[in-house]
């Protein structure tokens, strides 16, 4: 049940809350059943690329939209703006929080600094922050993934679809969070077919750079890839992943996919026959977990970690021809298990 102090009158929140995030992104609100008083519940605010990115976003907003459905309470999810700072990052979390909505979670490592100052300022709120572990704060989650795991897996299937023994890694922005999805990637391929060649390539040094949010910059580096006989491409760069499926299935080759199940994703259609497989991070159930906590009130604080032992990692087998392949499907369980008891450690870098 929620804490009667957080409820608020839902017509003037709104209002009010669309006027303050008014300078620093725009925000969408709405209502479940929620009861005439305007209980609040969950608020995100999106990482670049924002909502209908088919990754990373989305899975976050998948997450509002069961709480909202379980809770019956109003939500909120507010887009990003070209060229903010974290001043413009903390001032919209602490407006989230003002109005009532508990838990507030940035969706990104770029809202550390904003969630921490947002925190200090609301110690009766619970934060939380996606793929970030640097705060330690007793009202903030720490929700992180061993992208690495799944990544591994997906160096697995690269390795053993592969035909010209060529794959390809295209990450967004060459940052540490990043690096996990190469490194573990990386490995996979190379224990699971020590000939099959690995070509890397980061689109930006920065997320302000589009690194995350330019499918034109993902087809392109696809592209040059493919043209140096890789037949598997993996990316891990938001909605500029896109742009790396389009090149795939342009060129008849293999892609892999990030963050969601990417195979069945509607943007993506009628590319879908291109998508090996995805390696997935359920950042909706983190968020989902996350709001449940509240509501039952016991908040989750400190690092939450999600891996392929908890499920929060994993493999999507979505694509028939994934799926139906016997012995890749036996190697993939066998790394699987292996990661799970430790006899494979998984580089994150």
């Amino acid at each position: 049940m929620r804490r009667i102090s957080r409820i608020t009158v839902a017509g003037a929140a709104t209002a009010s809350l669309a006027l303050a995030l008014s300078a620093c992104g725009g925000t969408s609100t709405s209502a479940g059943s929620s009861d005439s008083k305007g209980d609040k519940g969950l608020a995100i605010a999106y990482d670049v690329g924002g909502k209908g990115d088919q990754s990373f976003n989305d899975a976050a907003y998948a997450g509002l939209e069961q709480a909202k459905k379980e809770f019956g309470y109003q939500t909120a999810d507010v887009e990003p703006t070209e060229g903010e700072t974290d001043a413009d990052k903390e001032q919209r979390l602490a407006s989230l929080a003002k109005q009532g909505y508990n838990p507030v979670i940035g969706v990104g490592y770029a809202y550390a600094s904003a969630v921490k100052g947002a925190a200090e300022k609301f110690p009766d709120t619970t934060f939380g922050i996606v793929d970030d572990a640097t705060i330690n704060t007793k009202n903030v989650a720490d929700l992180v993934f061993n992208e690495e795991q799944a990544s591994y897996l997906a160096g697995v299937a690269a390795a053993r679809t592969s035909k010209t023994k060529v794959v390809g890694f295209v990450g967004g922005v060459d940052i540490p969070l990043i690096h996990k999805f190469q490194a573990g990637f990386a490995q996979g391929v190379k224990d699971t077919d020590p000939k099959v060649k690995v070509l890397s390539q980061y689109l930006t040094q920065t997320a302000e750079e589009g690194g995350f949010a330019s499918p034109d910059k993902g087809k392109t580096a696809a592209e040059g890839q493919i043209e140096k006989k890789a037949d598997v491409v993996y990316a891990a760069a938001g909605l500029s992943g896109q742009g790396v499926i389009e090149a795939a299935a342009a060129n008849k080759v293999w892609a892999i996919g990030v963050d969601s199940d990417q195979y069945q994703q509607e943007a993506l259609a009628k590319y879908k026959d291109s998508i090996l497989t995805s390696a997935m991070k359920d950042v909706a159930k983190a968020v989902y977990n996350l709001a449940k906590s509240v509501e039952d009130g016991k908040p989750e604080t400190g690092i939450v970690r999600g891996d392929l032992k908890t499920g929060e990692v994993s493999l999507s087998n979505s694509n028939p021809k994934f799926a139906d392949d016997a012995e890749l499907q036996a190697a993939i369980k066998t790394a699987k298990e292996k990661i799970i008891s430790g006899e494979i450690k998984v580089k994150s870098s």
